[in-house]
């Protein structure tokens, strides 16, 4: 390998404060200089799994990526190929509805120990709330609430909740605000689960696709799910929700979103966490929901995403002795860059977590925010 890339990569981290072989936490080592070569060639693709194939190392992921961001390290690199493959695979296809289960399979059906191990006892796989929380189920539970009272739950209400994961929002819904409520989702493990754990509360969790249910409901609550639906059917979605949703019902969203309009998603991740994923931008949000809905409330509460991913993080590092026969190293590592990356990018404020709340034609006397 000759010395150009490694040169430009050695120059680039001197600049963000990080030294090579230093030992400071978030200084980096490297143990194969095929790393540099990989990264200038394959982008964020190579340079993930060149750390998934232990190439280089440091003590804090999380700080190492942070400060690349704040030193805005994507301006200083070059289109590469996993980027234009991602960016042709958006313009070109539809991979959210040409395969609609796939992330399912891939990333949520994956293990439910690992989620239990990794996530608060409710096992909500979505932003806590941490403005007066200290614990991680005590941020969920604050979550949990501020959605409830955010679309003014009441005893009597059936509501959806779309993407509803492993059901603890619509059991927390359903025990603290007297609602019935149908959940929807994409995972076969979620659904069992949800199934399994309701107990006798008045909900149901079904297996299916957004785009085939029908019926009405007095609200809708979408969290954490949106990520997955491609800007291709954004406009598609929020009609769907709006046929879904009574004409004086309110809809939630609560989605991560962009600081930029994008068309793809990160090529690591689409390859190895979210297959088909991508993030919203206000402009494709506001475009999508046109005519269809009042935006009556946007919440921006993102950087509470870095500590829950990083108590993820805490918890997952903690259990992993119990989980490494069945996931292997290379998952460790794997989940490790996932993990501490997003939570670097949310630190950053590179990318944000939004709570939106719509009315179909405008609530009345005007609606009233709710913290």
């Amino acid at each position: 390998m000759s010395a150009g890339p490694k040169s430009y990569f050695t120059s680039i981290l001197k600049d963000a404060g990080i030294e090579l072989g230093g030992s400071r936490p978030f200084d980096v080592t490297v143990h194969d200089d095929r790393l540099w070569g990989r990264a200038i060639s394959h982008g964020t693709l190579g340079f993930g799994e060149a750390y998934m194939d232990g190439w280089f190392d440091t003590d804090a992921l999380d700080q190492f990526i942070h400060k690349l961001l704040e030193y805005d390290i994507y301006a200083h690199l070059k289109p590469d190929i996993g980027l234009a493959l991602s960016f042709v695979r958006g313009k070109l296809l539809n991979l959210q509805r040409a395969h609609v289960t796939e992330v399912g399979e891939r990333h949520y059906d994956i293990g439910n120990d690992l989620y239990a191990a990794m996530l608060d006892k409710r096992m909500i796989y979505s932003c806590g709330y941490w403005a007066e929380a200290a614990t991680l189920d005590a941020a969920q539970e604050a979550k949990l609430d501020l959605i409830c009272r955010k679309v003014g739950l009441e005893p009597g209400m059936k509501i959806l909740d779309i993407g509803s994961g492993w059901g603890g929002f619509l059991k927390f819904a359903a025990e603290r605000y007297g609602v019935e409520g149908v959940g929807i989702t994409i995972s076969k493990e979620q659904a069992a689960f949800a199934e399994a754990s309701k107990g006798n509360l008045p909900i149901e969790t079904r297996l299916m696709d957004y785009m085939a249910l029908e019926g009405q409901f007095d609200r809708v609550i979408s969290i954490g799910m949106f990520e997955h639906v491609g800007y291709k059917n954004y406009e598609a979605y929020f009609s769907k929700v709006r046929a879904l949703l009574k004409p004086d019902g309110l809809f939630l969203l609560h989605t991560i979103g962009n600081n930029f309009t994008s068309t793809h998603g990160d090529p690591w991740t689409e390859k190895y966490i979210f297959p088909n994923g991508m993030l919203p931008s206000i402009k494709q949000i506001a475009a999508a929901s046109e005519r269809l809905f009042v935006m009556e409330d946007w919440h921006n509460f993102g950087a509470d995403y870095d500590k829950t991913l990083m108590a993820w993080w805490a918890n997952f590092d903690a259990a992993w002795p119990s989980l490494r026969d069945k996931y292997g190293d290379r998952f460790w590592r794997m989940w490790r860059f996932y993990l501490q990356v997003f939570a670097a990018m949310f630190r950053a404020r590179n990318i944000h977590l939004w709570q939106l709340v719509l009315s179909p034609d405008g609530v009345r006397g005007g609606y009233r925010r709710i913290s």
